[in-house]
């Protein structure tokens, strides 16, 4: 008697490898959206960072909250990024901005 391939473990062989590429192209997909997110968060945070700048050369208040959130700022390379940032040291006529209150109240 002439031996055959045990048809199921083909077609166990087959449906594993569809599993497998189904699993691939899923996990594919997920890293596509989480890309796409990131960089839709990164634009926001550029758009509205880049509007607050410039709202701060303007306007002595958004230049206060500007002066702050630069203080607060955890990690000396990110306050060395805006060492040179001179936005809050004018109120936007030429004129020296207010000095900020230093506990935030007002």
């Amino acid at each position: 008697m002439k031996w055959k391939p045990d048809l199921s473990e083909t077609e166990l062989d087959r449906a594993e490898k569809r599993y497998a590429q189904a699993k691939a192209r899923l996990q594919a997909l997920r890293n596509r959206e989480a890309t796409r997110q990131r960089k839709l968060d990164t634009r926001r945070k550029v758009i509205l960072g880049g509007a607050l700048l410039d709202l701060a050369e303007r306007d002595s208040g958004a230049a206060a909250m500007v002066e702050r959130l630069i203080r607060n700022l955890s990690r000396d390379q990110d306050r060395k990024a805006f060492a040179e940032w001179d936005g809050a040291g004018s109120g936007g006529d030429g004129s020296p901005a207010p000095p900020s209150d230093p506990d935030g109240s007002g």
